[in-house]
């Protein structure tokens, strides 16, 4: 019996928030198809390897960002018959949540890689679509899920934390009841017993991630409720 022949690749939609907005890890493409355009970073998976291990090999080898923390997980697969020129091409599509990072190295078939906002990009092949995914996905998991705190470091005052809701919801939230509700929200968030001492103004007290998988009662968006 003879089967369909199509290849099998990673895309990785990697988000961050600099400069107080949400940025999107990007590389422009140094080969056909689509030389000299912008594009989530992602490649072929080899015929021996796990998916997840594609995903983070083709991270370090287009970006030079090895090991970049913060969280990765599954997001989608996209298998439009017309969606890659050189044929039928599956792929499946990676969410990562990282903290700043330092400015990427583009690396085997990418000519540039850079930090982008999050916007109308006009990206490679249906990564637009992919894209939107990626970010609908995060919005969602900051409402339900403590994960907000993979865009910060593992050290972080409550003000840095609603400015990562902020950025990725494109709202603005009321700080005193941004507060009350991370500080009050189960499992949430867990005191260090630091501050920010010899920072400039006054000192804020410092939290980590604490050990809840679910926010119980969510933080919504105004748009869901909030």
């Amino acid at each position: 019996m003879d089967y369909p022949v199509f290849a099998v690749t990673v895309d990785l939609v990697v988000l961050t928030v600099r400069d107080g907005g949400l940025h999107v890890l990007l590389v422009r493409r140094g080969l056909e198809p689509h030389l000299d355009r912008w594009a989530l970073p992602g490649g072929f998976v080899h015929a021996d390897e796990e998916l997840a291990a594609a995903a983070r090999r083709e991270l370090a080898e287009e970006t030079g960002l090895a090991e970049p923390g913060g969280h990765l997980e599954q997001l989608a697969s996209y298998g439009a018959p017309d969606r890659d020129p050189r044929g039928r091409v599956v792929t499946i599509a990676y969410l990562a949540l990282v903290p700043d990072l330092p400015i990427p190295t583009a690396g085997t078939d990418a000519a540039e890689a850079e930090w982008r906002p999050v916007g109308a990009l006009g990206l490679a092949f249906d990564h637009d679509r992919i894209l939107a995914d990626g970010v609908e996905r995060a919005r969602s998991k900051l409402e339900y899920t403590p994960l907000a705190a993979a865009f910060c470091p593992p050290e972080f005052t409550i003000a840095a934390l609603r400015q990562v809701y902020e950025a990725v919801w494109g709202e603005s939230l009321d700080p005193r009841n941004f507060h009350r509700k991370a500080t009050t929200t189960p499992g949430f968030v867990s005191p260090t017993g630091g501050t920010t001492e010899g920072e400039p103004g006054r000192p804020a007290q410092l939290f980590r991630r604490g050990d809840a998988t679910l926010l119980n009662p969510p933080i919504l968006r105004r748009a869901h409720g909030a």
